[in-house]
């Protein structure tokens, strides 16, 4: 009863359905919000079934002051919770050879691969993109498949990823740099790729960049990358870009409060300069994070520093906290990192449950959660979710692009 209350009330938060196969998802915390407000109308045994599972980690948010929400930024999560599917589906298809199909039946299978609910159908995942994915029937048996339409955006991402390949490599070399042993294995680069924007095919192109990196293997077996040189041009975080362009709103980013008993009367401005006095100097991220003693204030200023250095290389300017632990052993990190960033609300926004929760740099979006500075696989990951939400192309220009790849 309680699920079916819940499903029921989030069912009601969602807009009219309209000609789009996929509409707009109702905030999460919207929708646990207006569960609880059911809880008074139940009978005590239902109430108590709905409320474990309201205050469950897959349903209690993250940032436990509603307050201090941004929906704008939480509804940037529901959106990736609506386009699962297409991201990983589209992801498994394009890893098979042409033409790039599997048996129905199998597909169901895969529900972790293809991003679907368990228990659901595939076909009917599939059938909310219709302009992206297709349902063939091939010797009697129907399969999941990409539409031409869909394979031709894959060969303009492909196009894309090629010509994005020295930035990424940039990025990665500045990702080495952060590790303690500048090297990081090669399969977590690959489970993070879309996060950091890499090609899937990346851990065989790395060998084209000999003077960047080298691929070794590591006691365990593990193929790891390692950075061929250290380039001090690179050990420049964005942190320290952006106090020479503007100090001051640097200086407003972080604060490290120093504790003070109430008996000492202090107003706002000078509990700044107190806390300026333990805030600054930041610790680069870039230094040896293993010289610092642990717990100290200069262990966590490296530790937030070398958080907000890894955000700033992903494509946008976010990652899921398991994305961040990923590299957990690389980047020094532990397990207080919550408390830590949860302190600097100034510079990170955590959006998300407390089973799966995202960190924001607040600073890289606007107020209604748009990425200031896109880059063109953002943009192109934008046209692809357009794509997704329509049962035709209407207009001109999609008729062109079409067109192009027929």
């Amino acid at each position: 009863m309680a699920r079916r209350l819940f499903c029921a009330t989030r069912a009601l938060l969602l807009p009219a359905p309209g000609p789009a196969p996929v509409p707009a998802p109702a905030s999460s915390a919207a929708a646990a919000a207006a569960a609880a407000s059911l809880l008074p109308l139940l009978p005590c045994k239902r109430r108590k079934k709905l409320l474990k599972k309201l205050n469950s980690p897959r349903v209690a948010p993250i940032e436990p002051e509603a307050a201090r929400r941004v929906p704008a930024l939480d509804a940037v999560l529901d959106r990736d919770a609506a386009f699962r599917f297409l991201a990983r589906a589209r992801s498994f298809l394009a890893s098979l050879p042409p033409p790039h199909r599997i048996p129905l039946s199998e597909a169901g299978k895969l529900y972790r691969e293809l991003g679907f609910p368990r228990g659901r159908s595939v076909s009917r995942a599939a059938a909310r993109h219709p302009l992206l994915f297709h349902l063939p029937v091939v010797d009697s048996v129907p399969h999941l498949a990409l539409t031409p339409f869909m394979r031709s955006l894959l060969e303009e991402e492909r196009r894309l990823h090629d010509e994005l390949l020295p930035s990424r490599v940039h990025a990665v070399r500045k990702l080495l740099m952060l590790t303690a042993h500048r090297r990081v294995p090669l399969a977590k680069l690959h489970h993070c790729r879309a996060v950091l924007g890499l090609p899937d095919d990346f851990r065989d192109r790395v060998r084209d960049f000999p003077d960047d990196f080298r691929v070794a293997v590591d006691p365990d077996g593990r193929h790891v990358l390692e950075l061929a040189r250290w380039d001090p041009a690179l050990a420049v975080s964005a942190l320290e870009r952006d106090f020479v362009v503007d100090e001051r709103r640097v200086r407003r980013t972080f604060r490290f409060a120093v504790p003070h008993r109430r008996s000492m009367p202090l107003d706002a401005e000078d509990a700044d300069r107190l806390d300026a006095v333990t805030t600054f100097p930041l610790v680069s991220p870039y230094t040896n994070g293993a010289l610092l003693k642990p717990w100290t204030p200069e262990a966590e200023k490296y530790r937030v520093g070398v958080v907000h250095e890894f955000l700033s290389l992903t494509l946008e300017k976010r990652a899921l906290i398991h994305h961040i632990f990923e590299f957990k052993d690389e980047l020094g990190l532990t397990r207080h990192m919550y408390e830590s960033l949860r302190k600097q609300n100034r510079a990170f926004y955590l959006a998300g449950t407390e089973m799966n929760w995202a960190v924001f740099l607040r600073d890289a979006y606007d107020d209604n959660g748009v990425l200031k500075e896109k880059d063109p696989l953002v943009l192109f990951n934008e046209k692809l979710q357009r794509y997704a939400c329509m049962t035709k192309l209407d207009s001109a220009e999609d008729m062109d692009d079409a067109a192009c790849f027929d």
